[in-house]
């Protein structure tokens, strides 16, 4: 099944034009569909990423479903004239994610972080909604010659859903490698979401969300980490704003 929905292209990137509920509608499609269908979010991080490695590029854009998180890129849209609806955070989408498997009975598996995360996500979850079915879970850190054993696991556990905690751009690169192999009907990179999900990670308060500040709060959380990618990597993204406005504007 592929998606319908109405596609903007922003700094050479394909984005999905959805809302949240429509996003959970088009997964539900996939899912019901039973064919394997790659996810991704595009933020600052990732479009600068895009610009400067072609291959990442390639994959981003051959995703089933691209949401932007990140209020950045929502207002890069609205400047250059291709107004997104709205901002579909990976966190919040993993939440309403985890929600409706419980409901409809969608087996999930977990993929990333250090083991005593991603196993207390899994703690977490299974006590908030009892009804959730897990195909099984890992923790991200393998050597290269173990990939395909898990690779393996994972296409055998038969999960509906597959969310995949690790770096960027390792987690993308990984699903467009083995996503024919896997075949997930959803699967999904999220990043830190573990983290955050596991507590480990405080999120920004809601009106930090909306004025796009969830990116500083982050960075206070974790400065040594945050800063070469928040205050040098991502500046780039002004340079390309700036270039993309004047090319629609001459």
């Amino acid at each position: 099944m592929k998606n319908q929905s109405p596609r903007i292209e922003l700094m050479g990137c394909k984005i999905d034009n959805l809302s949240m509920e429509e996003t959970l509608q088009t997964i539900e499609g996939f899912i019901a569909s039973g064919e394997p269908h790659q996810h991704v979010v595009v933020n600052v991080d990732k479009l600068v990423k895009a610009q400067k490695d072609p291959a990442l590029r390639q994959i981003i854009n051959d995703c089933a479903l691209i949401n932007v998180d990140g209020m950045p890129v929502v207002w890069a849209s609205r400047l250059l004239g291709k107004p997104l609806k709205e901002r579909v955070a990976g966190v919040d989408l993993f939440e309403s994610l985890m929600r409706r498997s419980a409901e409809k009975g969608w087996r999930v598996y977990l993929l990333g972080a250090k083991e005593d995360i991603v196993s207390r996500v899994r703690d977490i979850y299974a006590n908030k909604y009892p009804g959730l079915v897990f195909a099984g879970y890992r923790n991200g850190y393998w050597k290269p010659d173990e990939e395909g054993a898990i690779v393996q696991q994972i296409a055998e556990a038969k999960a509906d859903l597959l969310f995949v905690a690790i770096s960027s751009p390792k987690k993308e690169q990984f699903l467009g490698a083995y996503q024919a192999t896997m075949k997930i009907p959803f699967a999904m990179g999220v990043g830190g979401t573990f983290d955050v999900a596991a507590g480990k990670v405080k999120r920004a308060p809601v009106w930090m969300q909306k004025v796009g500040l969830e990116w500083f709060y982050r960075f206070l959380q974790e400065p040594r980490r945050m800063f070469r990618r928040y205050f040098i990597e991502d500046m780039a993204f002004f340079g390309l704003l700036l270039k993309e406005w004047r090319k629609q504007s001459s």
